[in-house]
C-alpha cells in the first residue's frame, strides 16, 4: 500500500520507538513523554536493547508492546544487526522513530530499517558530541541515508548535529524537547539552615558538578545539594575535600522523581560543559526555580539572561559563582526569573506542545 496521503492517526499506521540505551537518561525520558501523548491510534511497539529501559519507556504507554533485541558487542556485531532486521521484518512498521542519546547511537536500528525499505524512519537527535573514531563517522554517514526526518532538539544543536555528521545545512529539522506541567509532592528540605543551591543529573564530567564544587568554594554562605549518581562521585567527593566545602555539600542519591527536589532548592544550578536540550533545566523552570545555566547547547533557547535566568560560559567557576550570588542575595529576582521561566515552558516547551509536533511530522512523512 502506498503510504502517502495517509494520516498519522490512522489506526493502522504502526510505529516502532527504537531506544538502544542501557542506562536511563533524557532521551528515553523524551520518548517517554511522546508516547504517553501520542493519538491512541497509533500502534506503538518499543523495541530496543535493556529490557529495564524498554519497559521503562513503554511503561508511558499502557497499550504499548515490548520487544528486546540482541544488543550489539562491538561496531560490526552481524548477529545483532539481524536481530535487528527480523525484528522489524516481523512488527512491520510504518514509521521507526529513533532517540538518538548521541548523534551515533541508534545505528543497528536505524539500519535495519534502512535494509528492509518498508519503514520510514525518523532521527532525534538529543546531543550533539563528537564521534570516539573515524569508524563511527563513517558508519553514520552511511546509516544517514536511510533516514527520512533528522531532528535536532534545539536550535543549536541540530546545527551542530549538521556539521558533525556532515548533513546539509538546514536538514535537520528543530523540535524542542518538552516536559508535562504535573504536581509533584515536594521532597523535604535537605538543609536545615541557609540558602540552598541544587543540581540535578547524572555525575559524570559532561555535567561539570566539578565547576559547580569550586564555585561553592567562592560563595561565603549557602549548601549544595547534588540529586543524582554516576562515575565521577568518588572524584567529586575527593575535591569538596580539597576545596575545603565537604560540611556545604549534600548528596542526596538519585530518585525517580528526582523533580520534586526543585521546590527545596533557593537556585537551581545546570554547571554542564555540554549539552543539547536537557529536560532537568525545562522541568526547573516550569517549576519556578531561579535558574544559573551554562551557555551551551540550545540552553540558551530557554535561559534568557536576565529575564528568564542567568547564563555564564561554561568552564568559569568564578562566573558562575558570582551569577549564584546574585540570585541568593536578591529574592525579587528570584522570584521574577521563576515567574518569567515558568511562562515561557508553558508556552513552548510541553510535553504537548512537542508530541503535536512529531504527530504533525509523522503525517508529513506518510
Amino acid at each position: 500500500m502506498d503510504r502517502r496521503g495517509r494520516d498519522a492517526r490512522d489506526p493502522e499506521v504502526k510505529l516502532v520507538a527504537y531506544t538502544d540505551n542501557v542506562e536511563l537518561g533524557g532521551a528515553d525520558l523524551s520518548m517517554a513523554h511522546v508516547l504517553e501523548r501520542l493519538d491512541p491510534g497509533i500502534d506503538v511497539t518499543v523495541l530496543g536493547v535493556a529490557p529495564a529501559i524498554v519497559e521503562r519507556v513503554a511503561a508511558a504507554r499502557p497499550t504499548a508492546s515490548t520487544r528486546v533485541v540482541r544488543r550489539p558487542s562491538s561496531g560490526h556485531d552481524l548477529r545483532s544487526l539481524a536481530a535487528h532486521v527480523a525484528a522489524i521484518r516481523d512488527l512491520e512498521p510504518d514509521l521507526v522513530h529513533a532517540n538518538l542519546s548521541s548523534p551515533w547511537s541508534c545505528q543497528y536500528g536505524i539500519a535495519a530499517a534502512a535494509l528492509r525499505r518498508a519503514a520510514s524512519v525518523v532521527a532525534v537527535y538529543q546531543l550533539a558530541v563528537p564521534p570516539v573514531s573515524d569508524g563511527q563517522r563513517r558508519m553514520k554517514r552511511l546509516t544517514a541515508r536511510g533516514v527520512d526526518r533528522h531532528v535536532g532538539v534545539g536550535e543549536r544543536t541540530s546545527r551542530h548535529v549538521e556539521v558533525l555528521v556532515g548533513l546539509p545545512h538546514g536538514s535537520v529539522r528543530t523540535i524542542h524537547n518538552g516536559v508535562p506541567d504535573e504536581q509533584r509532592e515536594p521532597a523535604p528540605r535537605l538543609v536545615s539552615g541557609g540558602p540552598v543551591i541544587g543540581a540535578i543529573g547524572r555525575i559524570e564530567r559532561q555535567k561539570g558538578f566539578d565547576v559547580l564544587i569550586r564555585a561553592l568554594a567562592r560563595i561565603d554562605h549557602g549548601s549544595l545539594v547534588l540529586v543524582g549518581d554516576g562515575s565521577e562521585r568518588g572524584a567529586l567527593e575527593e575535591l569538596v575535600r580539597t576545596v575545603g566545602v565537604a560540611d556545604r555539600v549534600v548528596w542526596a542519591g538519585w530518585n525517580d522523581d528526582a523533580r520534586s527536589y526543585l521546590g527545596s532548592f533557593d537556585v537551581f544550578v545546570l554547571p554542564s560543559r555540554f549539552e543539547g536540550f536537557p529536560l532537568a533545566l525545562l522541568e526547573a523552570l516550569l517549576a519556578r526555580s531561579a535558574v544559573v545555566a551554562t551557555d551551551v547547547g540550545s540552553v540558551a533557547e530557554a535561559v534568557f539572561d536576565g529575564e528568564t535566568g542567568l547564563l555564564v560560559p561554561p568552564e568559569d567557576p568564578v562566573a558562575l559563582a558570582h551569577a549564584i550570588e546574585r540570585l541568593l542575595v536578591d529574592a525579587d529576582l528570584r522570584r521574577g526569573l521563576g515567574e518569567r521561566g515558568r511562562a515561557l515552558v508553558l508556552d513552548r516547551f510541553t510535553a504537548d506542545h512537542m508530541t503535536r509536533a512529531f504527530e504533525s511530522l509523522y503525517k508529513e512523512i506518510l
